[in-house]
């Protein structure tokens, strides 16, 4: 486990984290400090701990506003999975059905040419 300091609204915090994690964890501090410098900059000094609350709201929004997205996202791709399934049916329908008409015209081919073979075969002999 490693221990790195991290300085939000001004004042530092020694925290834990994972082998490898470091700069993960100074990244979601230093956003976490801009959105405290930001809400500070839209309201003033309206006390340490309001600031704090404030940007962890802000953060709880973004993240529920995410969710929703990923939701959505997923049932769109769902539903695109479903209609790819539905395409791939009617697919092979439709060359199953392809395949069987090119296979009985083959049939009415070779019963036709047998026909003409016999008939040929079966008139008067020139010569």
């Amino acid at each position: 486990m490693s221990h790195i300091n991290v300085t939000i609204n001004g004042r530092q915090y020694r925290m834990a984290c994972e082998e490898g994690q470091e700069v993960r964890l100074l990244k979601l501090a230093e956003s976490l400090e801009t959105r405290v410098e930001s809400l500070r900059g839209k309201f003033g000094e309206i006390g340490d701990a309001r600031l704090t609350v404030m940007a962890a709201l802000t953060v709880c929004d973004e993240l529920l506003d995410a969710n929703h997205r990923i939701r959505a996202l997923e049932e769109e791709l769902e539903a695109l999975r479903k209609v790819r399934v539905a395409a791939t049916d009617r697919a092979r329908v439709t060359q199953t059905a392809v395949a069987n008409a090119l296979n009985a015209a083959a049939d009415r081919i070779e019963k036709t040419t047998q026909m003409l073979n016999r008939t040929i075969g079966g008139g008067v002999a020139i010569g």
